[in-house]
């Protein structure tokens, strides 16, 4: 089974422990979650990340920037923008990115 590691950015707390406590409960998937959008790109280069999870609060132009930022990596880092619609919708965002994982 493969291992989906995700980056959890957004500004509200509650959300993102929420939104880490859905991932987790998705067997082989794992978040880590970050408020900081300085501390992701080092985070981003430095740790097997598959999927950065935008969330709520986060400017525009630091959205914009951490998806060219993946896309110009040497590794695949797919970036979903997330803001909300409950654990069928993120299931489906992450399905339509890694369709071979889908039960």
């Amino acid at each position: 089974m493969k291992i989906l590691n995700f980056l959890v950015i957004g500004k509200n707390n509650e959300i993102l422990e929420t939104l880490k406590r859905i991932i987790e409960n998705n067997e082989g998937w794992k978040a880590e979650v970050q408020s900081d959008e300085n501390i992701c790109y080092n985070y981003i280069k430095e740790n097997q990340v598959d999927i950065v999870l935008l969330s709520s609060g986060l400017e525009e132009e630091f959205e914009n920037h951490i998806k060219v930022f993946c896309e110009n990596l040497d590794k695949e880092v797919k970036v979903i923008d997330h803001y909300g619609g409950g654990s069928g919708l993120l299931k489906n965002e992450v399905y339509t990115l890694f369709p071979n994982l889908q039960p």
